[in-house]
């Protein structure tokens, strides 16, 4: 039962409710979003390489975080996208800036990933 507020108590049950949702959301950005499934693909053929490749654990959670992070502002801008749909297919000035700017959003953490990845690899090949 909810409190005053509309929470539902905090406890196993919303654990397990939260991560059914989340289940949900991660289903939902595989099954419509082609981008998604691509950066996965990223992420399940460089994760073990970043695995291999780093030499510490600080350089193998910057090269496996900043992959993970791609993925998790994908789900957001995702969430935007499908937020503006829901209001409605004309074309707005807000509605396509807030677009691009989510896309944005996903091309800075793809640079993040590049940079990350340089930093740690490239003075090992000099």
């Amino acid at each position: 039962m909810a409190d005053n507020f509309g929470h539902m108590p905090r406890g196993p049950r919303r654990i397990l409710m939260a991560a059914r949702w989340s289940w949900q959301g991660l289903r939902a950005a595989w099954l419509y979003e082609s981008s998604f499934r691509l950066e996965v693909c990223l992420l399940v053929v460089l994760a073990p390489l970043a695995l291999w490749l780093g030499d510490t654990a600080v350089e193998r959670v910057l090269m496996v975080g900043s992959l993970l992070l791609v993925l998790a502002v994908e789900l957001l801008n995702s969430a935007v996208e499908a937020v503006i749909e829901r209001y409605g297919s004309e074309i707005h000035e807000l509605a396509g800036r807030a677009k691009d700017m989510g896309s944005a959003a996903v091309f800075v953490m793809m640079v993040n990933v590049v940079l990350c990845w340089s930093l740690i690899l490239l003075p090992r090949l000099f």
